[in-house]
């Protein structure tokens, strides 16, 4: 029996697994969890770092104290695009900010002045053109001539600042490196000629490793002050989305998957970036996978929306679980009106009921009234798009998948799994919820040798860990509903 840990950070909490291997199956148990979120100062947005680091430290001394200190290694996953810049003696020189931070607005348009389009995708390995993409992050800076960057001699991602804060070691994961939108998986090098042009420092950044490295063990002081003196810390596909894609319990290559949450990532599987007319034209990107190769896909925008609408009606005083408001969508009046979640007036707006009833009042549809309505609304949007990009998806790989799977969190939304079904045609497989932990706690065991191959790791998931199908059912509605959509676009 070997086990290991994942520390795992979302947008909305973090948790730190406990993941035990018997060679048979994986249990995961979940020790800690923690929130997170991003703090409003002056009108920007910015992560609280050292709190979630002091979070990480208390999981993992509460781990040690239930379970003891025998453990094969510890991962850290985290969203993408986010980074810390350190100073000459590896201190903050800012708090990080949060990718919804207003201060990218126009920054494609800005970029644009200096590369094309075709020049910027093709010199970054093919990665789409995100509002939120750290490459518009860094414009942001230059433009504004802050003070940080003349300061700052080291870049790191999130999880990469993490493990520097537990080992002392500075470097950059590869598959959050490619995120940033300045990093060329093809020539598996940063993208230095764009970031010139730009004129974005590149002294700033940080040798990559690959997904399965050993970055170090813990320093001493922290060892001691947890309870786990040497333990191992691995760089585990630290894009949460990578590590999720890990815990697909596939038993064919040929399938889409989406990984479900805030955001819904949905994607492919490909040994090379895509970097043809098409991929750039539909906005694709190919991120970094588990195992070195691509996971071509596109970002949607996700459970955002309703997050956002249930805190928006718990300021009300109407506290409604996730499960109460799906329960109103189920009984709610199909197609009342068609969204795309996409549409940048959903990005971050104040009040998301409103600004979904003023897309649909603007695009001269009914406007959905009462909370169910507006939440089908949602998840019925979600599912076209879903069946817009995986049709997208088939003409890129030139393949049409057997199956789509969704993993994660919203892989127990039961009314937008079958929505996903009924919208793309194709069996949805849900599950298992927790991907992201369960990616992250494979790769360390490959690193280990305690698995042989991410091949064998999906096998074990199989074996671990309950799914539930989704059949298609009629696509007459939906048809009629995709045609609204594709008016919208």
């Amino acid at each position: 029996m070997s086990r290991f840990i994942a520390l795992d950070l979302g947008a909305e909490s973090g948790r730190a697994i406990v993941g035990t291997l018997d060679g048979e199956k994986l249990a995961l148990e979940e020790a800690y969890r923690f929130p997170n979120g991003a703090v409003r100062v002056h009108g920007s947005l910015y992560w609280d770092p050292l709190r979630l680091f002091s979070e990480m430290k208390e999981g993992l001394r509460k781990i040690s104290s239930e379970y003891g200190s025998d453990f094969v290694s510890m991962g850290v996953d985290t969203w993408g695009v986010d980074y810390a810049l350190l100073d000459g003696n590896g201190r903050l020189v800012g708090n990080p900010h949060s990718y919804r931070d207003p201060r990218t607005e126009g920054m494609i348009d800005e970029a644009f002045k200096h590369l094309t389009r075709q020049e910027i995708f093709e010199q970054t390995g093919g990665v789409q053109f995100l509002f939120i993409n750290t490459l518009f992050q860094m414009l942001s800076m230059v433009t504004s001539q802050s003070p940080q960057l003349p300061t700052a001699e080291t870049f790191l991602m999130m999880p990469d600042l993490f493990n520097y804060w537990f080992t002392g070691r500075k470097v950059g994961e590869f598959t959050n490196a490619t995120t940033t939108q300045f990093y060329n998986s093809l020539a598996g090098s940063w993208s230095t000629e764009v970031l010139h042009k730009l004129g974005i420092p590149d002294h700033i950044l940080p040798e990559v490793v690959m997904p399965g490295t050993s970055i170090g063990s813990l320093l001493p002081d922290i060892g001691d002050e947890v309870g786990l003196p040497d333990l191992t810390v691995v760089a585990p596909a630290t894009h949460d989305t990578a590590s999720a894609t890990a815990a697909i319990p596939a038993t064919s290559d040929n399938f889409a998957w989406i990984s479900s949450g805030t955001w819904s990532l949905l994607g492919g599987i490909s040994d090379q970036p895509i970097l043809t007319p098409e991929a750039m034209a539909a906005n694709f990107s190919s991120y970094g996978g588990p195992g070195g190769g691509c996971l071509p896909l596109k970002n949607i925008m996700g459970l955002w929306l309703v997050q956002e609408c249930r805190r928006i009606w718990a300021q009300g005083d109407e506290k409604l679980s996730y499960d109460e408001i799906t329960e109103m969508a189920a009984v709610a009046t199909p197609f009342t009106a068609v969204i795309d979640p996409d549409h940048a007036s959903f990005r971050a707006p104040a009040d998301m009921p409103n600004a979904i009833q003023q897309f649909c009042q603007g695009s001269e549809q009914t406007v959905p009234q009462s909370k169910g309505e507006i939440v089908r609304t949602v998840l019925e949007g979600l599912a076209l798009r879903y069946r817009w990009t995986v049709d997208t998806l088939t003409q890129l790989l030139q393949r049409k998948p057997e199956v789509l799977h969704i993993v994660g969190g919203g892989s127990q939304n039961k009314l937008l799994c079958q929505f996903a079904a009924d919208a793309t045609q194709l069996p949805v497989v849900a599950g298992p919820v927790e991907a992201t932990a369960i990616g992250n706690i494979a790769v360390q065991a490959v690193a280990s040798g305690h698995l042989a191959s991410l091949d064998e790791a999906r096998e074990l998931i199989r074996r671990s860990f309950a799914v539930v199908t989704y059949e298609p059912g009629n696509g007459g509605q939906w048809d009629e509903a995709y045609g609204r959509f594709l008016n919208l676009l």
